[in-house]
């Protein structure tokens, strides 16, 4: 990997288009070079409803960030979500010629791409097969093969699907505005890489990603993605909830509800009140801040009611020692924290995506609305060294890989890196030049 390697993350969202630039700093950490944003006109609950209108923010989001971080944009990583996502199960296994030579990556690559080809459900193809645990001539519980001498091999698979006609919807947006994305990601995962530390993920974690349109979840164990799940119920209907029932307009109850609502109504000042400027003739319309916080716990509990019926059936209801960590722009509603641990009993702590950003003039981008996009380019940046395949598989991080290019956010992608890809890979360095 080079040291000048630009990435670019592209998060098409509910409310807004993010595309953000970022290369890697002389310290190894991710430095921001380039933000652009758009309203996100096209989208609903996570998933493209009008491809012109989309493809019309794609280009106003790339052309803003191509001009602050003068480069030409071409290779793109994408992030998907929405309802059409599902997660299941699998297990699969391949038998080997030799048992006295040791597993080598390829063994478990070739597993993986055994898994790639396992039939989906009708109208749905896969985006990611990530391994557990493995088994060896009958041995389960083994989660790193590698060095292991056996003859039959095999895994369960977590398996991320999505609907075949929106990932095409995403893929003609995408090469509409002369684009190509050799990656798509789920957006928990790639959150994940942004706000997650590696004991949180060993010990037991819940990542919930509440954006615009749709709540992601996504539970770790052990360091191992184990279950994944998207509501389609987002920070736009507690918006909604604030229009009708203080009967205003969308933008004046965003406002509202950014600047002024509580998620937890104890929380709020009981004499507060907020003036709004009337329509042409019409006198101000003052909205009580105890009165907004009401509207907005009653949504808000039912969002966590949802969440927590998924982490239910998922079977990790008390068995995630690390708690639950809140990112995206709905995780910063005022005391959304104190009313998730008041509904859940479980820790919980807001997640800023700063774990491996560098100084850069863009600070703002350390908000949790950036958490997807930065975690999209860590992905682009977590490239496995071909040297170190032979000794790391997609569960365990490769530890240094030479002192010329050690950084901290190196191979955090390799659980997932090897096991996913939508469109074909290809070197990000061939795909994305400097201006002259």
């Amino acid at each position: 990997m080079q040291k000048d390697q630009i990435v670019v993350g592209l998060d098409i969202g509910t409310t807004k288009i993010c595309a953000m630039v970022g290369r890697l700093n002389e310290h190894g950490l991710l430095e921001i070079i380039g933000i652009g944003k758009a309203p996100s006109e096209g989208v609903i609950r996570g998933q493209i409803a009008n491809l012109e209108k989309t493809k019309q923010g794609i280009e106003k989001a790339i052309k803003e960030a191509s001009d602050q971080a003068d480069v030409d944009i071409k290779v793109v990583k994408v992030g998907i979500s929405g309802h059409n996502i599902r997660s299941s199960l699998t297990v699969g296994s391949i038998v080997r010629e030799n048992k006295d030579i040791e597993i080598s990556w390829n063994d478990v690559e070739r597993l993986t791409q055994d898994i790639h080809r396992t039939v989906m459900p009708a109208g749905f193809q896969l985006i990611h097969a990530m391994p557990q645990d493995f088994t060896l001539d009958g041995e389960v519980g083994i989660s790193n093969p590698i060095g292991h001498s056996g003859v039959k091999l095999g895994a369960e698979y977590h398996l991320v699907m999505a609907e075949t006609e929106v990932v095409n919807k995403i893929h003609k947006c995408i090469k509409g505005t002369n684009l190509f994305a050799n990656e798509l990601i789920l957006e928990p995962i790639a959150s994940s890489l942004a706000v997650l530390t590696t004991e949180e993920k060993d010990q037991g974690v819940a990542l919930i990603d509440i954006g615009g349109g749709t709540t992601d979840l996504a539970i770790y164990e052990n360091g191992i993605l184990k279950y994944s799940s998207v509501i389609p119920y987002g920070g736009n209907i507690i918006t909604n909830d604030i229009k009708q029932g203080c009967v205003l307009m969308q933008a004046q109850a965003e406002i509202l509800k950014t600047r002024f609502g509580y998620a937890l109504t104890e929380e709020a000042d009981d004499n507060t009140v907020v003036s709004l400027k009337g329509l042409k003739g019409r006198p101000p319309k003052e909205i009580s801040v105890k009165q907004l916080s009401y509207i907005i716990q009653a949504r808000m509990e039912e969002i966590i009611e949802f969440i927590l019926a998924e982490i239910h059936h998922a079977g990790y209801l008390n068995k995630i020692p690390a708690g639950v960590v809140l990112t995206g722009g709905g995780a910063k509603l005022n005391g959304l924290k104190s009313l998730f641990m008041l509904c859940s009993g479980m820790d919980v702590r807001i997640g800023y995506p700063n774990e491996y950003l560098g100084k850069s003039k863009f600070e703002d981008a350390k908000n949790p609305i950036y958490s997807t996009v930065i975690g999209l380019m860590l992905a682009g940046f977590n490239t496995i060294d071909e040297r170190f395949k032979e000794h790391h598989h997609p569960l365990e991080p490769v530890a240094k890989a030479n002192s010329e290019t050690d950084s901290p956010i190196i191979n955090i992608w390799d659980r997932f890196r090897r096991q996913t890809s939508t469109f074909l890979n290809e070197d990000l360095n061939s795909g994305t030049d400097y201006k002259n």
